[in-house]
């Protein structure tokens, strides 16, 4: 009897480990092995085992470094290394993050995560890798890792993309005045180019261009300006609520600094109005533009 009974728990148990294995959430053993084996990697590279490390990977992996272009082959390298690493940085600490974890075979499983190093005196660094898991003699190991920086910053269109709405060609003209501005991307969509002309009673008074990008280092949107006249500023650009607020200062084309505020009000995707505030030339103050209204054309 205690002999059936036996046999029915070993059953019973094996039964319910399938069917939890089997629920989405569930990770495989498989997988949870793979998972112990990170933590393990994780746990000797924060004691600055290179040996311990180097025996996580297959005795022929390959490490290749996207960013560097390096590539390292073998247990005996990569130890080096790992080694080389701790020596320059003894406080280097790592983290991993894992995405995912997808088996293309019963012995071969693809990685995919982030690994953040942390070292006190620097900004963390985050690394986008992919690991290709084999398993031989029963241990899942390390055969081919592959990393690059993480691109945390967003591309330049990206950080531009909320001025979009102002490409294409617009114009403000009442019975004297007649302006009209033309805006468009570059080829690669890094700058916004905007052309302008003035012209009063039919007359071309001023032209100029003014190009828009951003600036890393500042991580703002900046903008330079050139007028036919030969005057030119620089400026940067806030939004604040529903307004942008475009701070210039420069030089008139007699050498005099100059300064003004434009602020500029999308109404919807075919208006917006715009007003010239706090200008001054050479600490003189001046009056103010008056809000106009601007439309696509």
């Amino acid at each position: 009897m205690k002999r059936v009974l036996l046999c029915l728990l070993v059953v019973s148990g094996g039964v319910v480990q399938a069917s939890l294995a089997g629920q989405p959430n569930e990770p495989s053993a498989d997988e949870a092995a793979i998972r112990k084996a990170d933590q393990d990697y994780v746990n000797a590279y924060n004691r600055h085992d290179a040996k311990a490390l180097a025996d996580a990977w297959s005795p022929d992996a390959v490490y290749l470094n996207r960013v560097t272009g390096a590539e390292v082959v073998g247990r005996a390298a990569i130890a080096e290394q790992f080694a080389a690493l701790f020596k320059s940085q003894p406080e280097v600490k790592l983290d991993l993050s894992v995405e995912s974890i997808q088996f293309v075979s019963p012995n071969v499983a693809v990685e995919h995560g982030t690994a953040k190093m942390v070292a006190p005196k620097g900004e963390p660094e985050e690394i986008e890798y992919s690991a290709v898991f084999v398993r031989r003699d029963g241990r899942w190991l390390l055969d081919r890792v592959t990393d690059k920086a993480k691109d945390d910053a967003p591309s330049r269109y990206e950080q531009l993309k909320p001025l979009e709405w102002m490409i294409g060609r617009w114009v403000d003209k009442d019975d004297n005045v007649d302006i009209r501005i033309d805006c468009q991307w570059t080829k690669n969509q890094s700058f916004i180019t905007r052309s302008f002309t003035v012209a009063v009673k039919g007359e071309v008074n001023m032209s100029g261009m003014q190009i828009i990008g951003w600036d890393p280092a500042a991580k703002t949107i900046r903008s330079w300006t050139f007028d036919s006249d030969g005057g030119f500023a620089e400026a940067t650009w806030t939004l604040k609520k529903d307004r942008w607020f475009i701070q210039n200062k420069g030089l008139t084309a007699d050498g005099r600094k100059a300064s003004m505020v434009n602020v500029i009000k999308p109404v919807d995707q075919n208006s917006c109005t715009w007003q010239t505030v706090e200008r001054t030339v050479a600490g003189e103050l001046l009056p103010n533009v008056n809000e106009v209204l601007i439309v696509r054309e």
